[in-house]
């Protein structure tokens, strides 16, 4: 028997990142080394101190059995010293802190946990991928703002109609952005806090790539805003940060009431983390930290190799400001899939098409900097080796890196 998924289920979209792996695993089935650009996991391993409390951590009896549903007291302190240390943002850990396996929860959950069917989620668009699928779990719909290279791929909130700024129920961002690289700046904080208070709306920043900013700037936390609790939650993840993608191990920050509900959802639809992994996230946020900063320069010095080389072939690059991603405008002639699907075939390289993130990413490809700088020259060589820029007539750029 076939059985109909609900109605929920049949909304949803093919999972984008699936659908890439998939054109890249159909090739390296053929025997044909694909260099990987559109990825968006870590190359680098987890720090050894940390696998060392894992490991630790394993052997304590109280972890082999369940932990508590709102997390370990230890886990949750720990974010708060981790806020606290980095962005001077004093937390409570009972009531302002929430722990998950992977900020993905987050991203389903806090819409899950905030709106009814028919409430309006504004995000800007391009934005990542699931938080339209999001809006579709919670029956949500979703208005976006379009965003542009020209102002630093920041909204515009004048721009939103006043009688749909009225309806709206969520604001979701995500700064340092994926997939543009785009940083927040204080003034952009300022209008979003301002935005949010005029209509009584909370505001989700997703911060994965909290870490990683370029040329001397560290990324604002949304909370560090006078008043950021009062409309703000934040996610962030052990993920990037730590090269912990694997562990799973996520959290939520900020208001309470957003906290609250997200947690009282978060006991009925999903379960617990294991207490070890726990006890390890804890020791990455309270432990050394000159391994984030150097995978914040290394990311820096791949980004700036990147762009130097994609200009030489004729490639007119933007640098990005932040996250592991860059946002490269395709070439004359070309839309972000016959792009992408000409360097897979001809080149080998495999690039994430930018529509896939929002109709404003039609024009652009998303390129990862989790690949060395052996392979990132090796992929340059091949998209040299297409042609591609000759055809463009574009005039070759030299020189090092433009910052923005």
């Amino acid at each position: 028997m076939d059985f109909r998924p609900s109605n929920v289920v049949s909304e949803l979209p093919d999972n984008y990142f699936s659908a890439i792996n998939d054109k890249i695993a159909l090739y390296r089935s053929k025997g044909i080394d694909v260099i990987d650009l559109a990825s968006g996991s870590p190359d680098q391993p987890t720090p050894q101190h940390i696998i060392e409390a894992l490991k630790e951590a394993v052997e304590e009896p109280l972890n082999q059995g369940y932990p508590p549903f709102y997390g370990k007291g230890s886990a949750r302190e720990a974010v708060a010293a981790f806020y606290k240390r980095e962005y001077n943002v004093e937390l409570d850990p009972e009531t302002e802190v929430a722990v998950f396996n992977g900020s993905a929860i987050g991203v389903v959950g806090i819409p899950q946990s905030l709106l009814n069917p028919g409430d309006l989620l504004l995000t800007t668009d391009p934005a990542y991928p699931p938080y339209f699928a999001a809006a579709i779990l919670a029956r949500a719909q979703v208005q976006t703002i379009p965003v542009y290279e020209e102002d630093g791929f920041l909204p515009r909130y004048e721009s939103v109609p006043e009688e749909i700024a009225r309806k709206v129920r969520l604001l979701m961002l995500n700064y340092p952005n994926n997939p543009t690289g785009a940083v927040a700046t204080e003034e952009f904080f300022e209008q979003t806090l301002a935005f949010a208070a005029k209509h009584k709306f909370p505001v989700l920043n997703d911060f994965a790539y909290g870490a990683f900013g370029f040329d001397g700037h560290k990324p604002l936390s949304f909370l560090q805003q006078s008043g950021g609790k009062d409309y703000g939650v934040e996610l962030y993840t052990a993920s990037k940060t730590y090269n912990m993608a694997g562990w799973r191990f996520g959290f939520a920050v900020g208001n309470a009431s957003v906290i609250g509900a997200l947690k009282h959802y978060h006991t009925q639809a999903y379960s617990t983390i294991f207490g070890a992994v726990q006890d390890a996230a804890a020791a990455a946020l309270l432990g050394p930290q000159e391994g984030v900063q150097q995978l914040g320069v290394l990311y820096e010095q791949r980004r700036d190799f990147l762009v130097k080389r994609l200009r030489e072939i004729g490639w007119a690059v933007t640098a990005p400001k932040g996250s592991f991603f860059s946002w490269f405008k395709v070439p004359e002639g070309y839309t972000a899939e016959s792009f992408a699907e000409r360097l897979l075939e001809e080149a080998h390289v495999a690039v994430a098409p930018g529509a896939g993130f929002g109709k404003q990413g039609d024009l652009y490809v998303r390129v990862g900097l989790v690949n060395s700088e052996e392979r990132l020259s090796e992929a340059i060589d091949r998209i040299a080796a297409t042609g591609i820029f000759k055809e463009s007539g574009i005039a070759v750029q030299t020189g090092g890196v433009q910052h923005d």
